[in-house]
């Protein structure tokens, strides 16, 4: 499928056959699975998801690809192509084990894997193609510099595995930055017990957003030192030392603040 990248959809289209073979055999899609590609593009995945799925769906914001997509899957009652803007697709009414592939454009990857979040339940995997940074971020341990709110937020949401990185020239036109591909794997709906998940975004939010400060002084409209207490959370440290576990307990235990 010949098309000309568009800069203002953030495309950069996956040519090198070695880097495909690689995602696909990641995905590993199996006959009865119903698989989601976001940003299907030129169709470098396409055709092998498709053909291998019980039920392809394939998600493009640009007309001309999408136009292209339905012509070539026309006789193909497997496939769906929905045109449209992926940050408003409702993922839940695929229904669900969705299996969800793409190589994500990369001004939009962060809000894309929020609101993905909200659709978890329905979701068997995710394998994504994204900047090799924000994998990094996806994936940091506590106290490391790349250890950040979308740590924490998909970490209380999904197991994060990092697969293996792809250089600029993998692509048309080449990136000036570097990917990496990655799998995420919902947890349990029980592994975390979050009272009110705003006030857990909003809390985890404020205390990354004056991570030179410490959580006394970043979160003091949240809380004061009773509720640091109950939590078991010193609140001289900064952010980027505390753990999922510390954040969860932390939002917590505001439910007892006077």
């Amino acid at each position: 499928m010949s098309h000309r990248p568009r800069k203002r959809f953030g495309q950069h289209f996956l040519t090198d056959g070695g880097v495909v073979d690689a995602i696909l055999d990641a995905v590993a899609v199996q006959a009865d699975d119903v698989v989601v590609e976001i940003g299907p593009g030129r169709g470098a995945m396409t055709d092998a998801l498709a053909a291998e799925s019980g039920d392809f769906h394939a998600i493009e914001l640009d007309r001309d690809l999408a136009r292209a997509l339905r012509q070539r899957y026309q006789d193909n009652a497997t496939v769906t192509v929905h045109e449209g803007d992926v940050l408003a697709f409702d993922f839940s009414a695929l229904g669900d084990e969705l299996r969800v592939v793409g190589n994500l454009p990369y001004n939009i990857s962060t809000p894309l894997l929020f609101h993905l979040m909200q659709s978890r339940r329905h979701v068997r995997d995710m394998t994504f193609m994204l900047q090799k940074e924000v994998v990094d971020r996806m994936a940091a341990e506590p106290g490391s510099k790349t250890y950040g709110r979308l740590t924490v937020m998909l970490s209380v949401g999904f197991i994060v595995q990092p697969l293996f990185d792809v250089p600029p020239e993998a692509f048309d036109p080449p990136p000036a930055v570097n990917s990496s591909v990655v799998q995420l794997r919902p947890l349990d709906e029980h592994t975390f017990r979050i009272d009110d998940h705003a006030r857990f975004s909003q809390l985890v939010a404020a205390a990354f957003n004056q991570r030179r400060k410490t959580l006394r002084n970043a979160l003091s409209q949240f809380a004061d030192s009773n509720v640091f207490e109950r939590a078991g959370v010193d609140s001289s440290l900064r952010a980027e030392a505390l753990s999922t576990d510390d954040f969860v307990r932390l939002a917590n235990a505001l439910d007892g603040q006077n």
